[in-house]
């Protein structure tokens, strides 16, 4: 099988009581995937722990919020010819056990868009009710536009191979942007799969998704997911 080269992209803003763990985790992994942390301007030590690790950082001038520094993390992987990008958020949710099992409907060529999925065993953190709510409204307006089932359509662990890593390089929204870019994705016939995970409750630090802003969320992320169902096809 050829070698391929995998990145972890971790996006952080203010985890400095969980990005020490998750490197320490991912370091067991090492010999799979290099990792780069997209430092979103924190206001806290979470780029000083990461320095003190070694470990790859790049330090955002200002903070351009989750979709600014996942894509700048996929510009990355762009510029250095990865052939797989996996997200995993640097609050500690995301298990790296489960990376391999992400990986591989990419690397048997099974899938463009592999999707970490809470609900398919239902097992491990369930998040909180609100945040379940819109879970399930998500999952029925992307199967009503997209006729494709996604179960967990927020979850932020994920993985791509090289076709979505230039995709996503050019084209990623902006605020809460994982219901969005599966839609962006179905329109332009990526095939998404879904593999169960694990997720974890976060140890330390807080959401940046409260329960006002959830309203905020739903409202504006169903207006760029209709938008967007509108638009043509951006690859041939």
């Amino acid at each position: 099988m050829k070698y391929l080269k995998v990145l972890g992209i971790i996006p952080c803003y203010n985890e400095e009581s969980n990005i020490k763990q998750l490197i320490n985790e991912l370091s067991a992994y090492s010999d799979q995937l290099d990792i780069i942390i997209i430092n979103d301007c924190s206001k806290d030590k979470t780029s000083q722990l990461c320095k003190e690790e070694n470990v790859n950082v790049i330090d955002l001038p200002c903070n351009l919020g989750i979709g600014g520094a996942v894509q700048t993390g996929y510009l990355y992987a762009k510029a250095k010819a990865y052939d797989i990008a996996v997200q995993i958020d640097g609050d500690g949710q995301h298990d790296p056990s489960y990376i391999s099992e992400l990986i591989s409907p990419l690397v048997k060529g099974e899938a463009d868009f592999s999707i970490g999925t809470r609900f398919l065993k239902r097992e491990g953190f369930q998040s909180s009710g609100i945040r379940r709510v819109g879970i399930v409204y998500f999952s029925m307006l992307l199967r009503m536009l997209t006729k494709t089932q996604v179960s967990d359509p927020t979850s932020g662990f994920r993985a791509c191979n090289k076709k979505i890593i230039n995709f996503f390089a050019e084209n990623y929204p902006t605020d809460y942007p994982e219901p969005e870019s599966i839609m962006a994705l179905s329109r332009n016939g990526y095939r998404i799969t879904e593999v169960p995970v694990k997720m974890r409750e976060r140890n330390g630090g807080k959401s940046s998704i409260r329960a006002f802003k959830s309203f905020y969320y739903m409202i504006k992320v169903t207006i760029a997911i209709v938008i967007d169902s509108t638009r043509k096809k951006q690859i041939n």
